[in-house]
C-alpha cells in the first residue's frame, strides 16, 4: 500500500515537472518567434515545431495564438512591475535607482525578445494590452511616482518630474534590447559584450543620479 501511494506521488510530481517543462518551452519558443515574425507572421504551427511539440500540446496549454501573446505580454509586464515595486520610500534614491537600472539592462541583455515584443505592441497601439495598461501597469506607474515624490520630500533628491523620470529610465534601459542590432552595428560588433552592459549602467546611473541632485556618496 504504501508503495503504491509512494508510486502515485512520484507520478503526479513528474506530470507537474512535465508540465512546468513543456510551458516554459512553449513560453520561450513563442517569444522568440513573435519578436521575429511579429503577432500576424507566427503560428501556432511554427511555434510546437520550434517546440519539438505536437500542436495539440501548445493548445492544451494555450486555446489560441492569441491567449500564448497574451501570457508571453503579460509576463513581461509582472516582471517590469515586480522591479519598479522593489523601489520603495524608504530606500535611499542612489541605491534603488541604482539597483533598478540594473535589474531592467540585466532584463534587456537576457530577454531582449520579450522588450522588442512589448515595444511593436505599444507601436501598433495596445490592441492586446491595453487593459493591462489602463489598470495593472497604471496602478504600479503611480504608486512608483509616489515614492518619487516621497523621496523628494525627504530632501533626498530635487524637485523632478516623477512621470518623466519612469519615461527616461524605460527608454534608456530598454534601447538594450529593442536598438541592440542598431548598437552592435555602430560599434562594430556582432553584438553587444559584457563590458557594454556594464558601461550602460555606469552611465545611466550616473546621469540620472546626478540629473535629479543625488549625492552618490
Amino acid at each position: 500500500m504504501a508503495n503504491s501511494i509512494s508510486e502515485t506521488k512520484n507520478k503526479r510530481r513528474k506530470l507537474v515537472d512535465i508540465r512546468h517543462d513543456n510551458l516554459q518551452q512553449i513560453m520561450s519558443v513563442a517569444e522568440q518567434l513573435f519578436a521575429q515574425r511579429g503577432y500576424s507572421g507566427t503560428t501556432i504551427s511554427a511555434i510546437a515545431q520550434s517546440a519539438n511539440l505536437p500542436k495539440a500540446n501548445v493548445l492544451y496549454y494555450f486555446k489560441s495564438k492569441e491567449a500564448l501573446y497574451k501570457a508571453v505580454l503579460e509576463h513581461m509586464l509582472v516582471v517590469w512591475m515586480k522591479h519598479m515595486d522593489e523601489m520603495t520610500s524608504d530606500q535611499h534614491p542612489r541605491d534603488a535607482l541604482r539597483n533598478y537600472i540594473v535589474q531592467k539592462i540585466k532584463q534587456s541583455k537576457d530577454s531582449p525578445n520579450g522588450s522588442k515584443i512589448f515595444a511593436a505592441e505599444i507601436l501598433h497601439g495596445a490592441p492586446f494590452l491595453r487593459e493591462q495598461l489602463e489598470t495593472q501597469l497604471k496602478q504600479q506607474f503611480e504608486s512608483t511616482c509616489q515614492v518619487f515624490r516621497d523621496w523628494i520630500a525627504k530632501q533626498w533628491m530635487d524637485p523632478i518630474s516623477p512621470e518623466h523620470l519612469l519615461f527616461l529610465l524605460w527608454s534608456s534601459t530598454q534601447a538594450y534590447a529593442d536598438f541592440s542590432l542598431q548598437s552592435s552595428v555602430l560599434m562594430d560588433k556582432s553584438k553587444l559584450d559584457d563590458s557594454d552592459y556594464e558601461a550602460g549602467i555606469e552611465l545611466i546611473t550616473r546621469l540620472v543620479l546626478k540629473g535629479c541632485g543625488i549625492s552618490q556618496i
